[in-house]
């Protein structure tokens, strides 16, 4: 079991973000680096746990919804609510931060992926707060971004064996989650 849990990463990294307010609101801001940060806390985790198959899974998933998200958004030409640009649908914010709960809940259970979940609901809401969306907009990135993940992510199961080799051993380790 991990010293610290995604969930107090996730709500150490939202604490800190409190207190920035640059040029953009901190309710902007903090959806701006949590569309980062949760897909983030989703790769590592699967480097911590040494998850290779969940690595990989984590790849799969995040392409695959970049490329849908950007694609939709080229493809549907619709304009924002504030009026700045016309690739409003999907939100790729909502898309990035809940394909990343998606992952850690799909891959390693609701105890660590419900706080990932709030945190990716909090982007979705401060983009239709700030204008940047509609809900139809965030419910479409979410969907996009969960889709990506259930589609190649499976349950780690906490079995892992990895060779290993240095100068003069070789070698395997063998470990189990319980």
């Amino acid at each position: 079991m991990p010293k610290f849990s995604c969930t107090t990463v996730l709500l150490s990294l939202l604490l800190m973000l409190s207190t920035n307010n640059v040029q953009a609101s901190t309710t902007e801001t903090t959806a701006d680096v949590l569309r980062i940060a949760i897909p983030a806390a989703a790769w590592g985790l699967s480097q911590y746990y040494a998850d290779d198959e969940g690595t990989k899974q984590f790849y799969y998933g995040f392409a695959t919804n970049i490329a849908v998200t950007y694609g939709l958004k080229m493809a549907i030409s619709k304009q924002r609510p504030n009026g700045e640009d016309d690739d409003a649908f999907p939100s790729g914010h909502a898309s990035m931060a809940f394909q990343g709960a998606a992952f850690i809940q799909q891959r390693y259970g609701w105890k660590q992926g419900a706080a990932a979940y709030a945190l990716a609901t909090y982007v979705g809401y401060s983009r239709v707060k700030t204008d940047q969306h509609d809900s139809r907009d965030v419910l479409a990135g979410a969907a996009v971004g969960i889709l990506s993940s259930y589609f190649f992510t499976t349950r780690y199961q906490g079995f892992a064996i990895q060779p290993y080799a240095t100068s003069n051993m070789l070698g395997l380790n063998i470990s189990k989650r319980w």
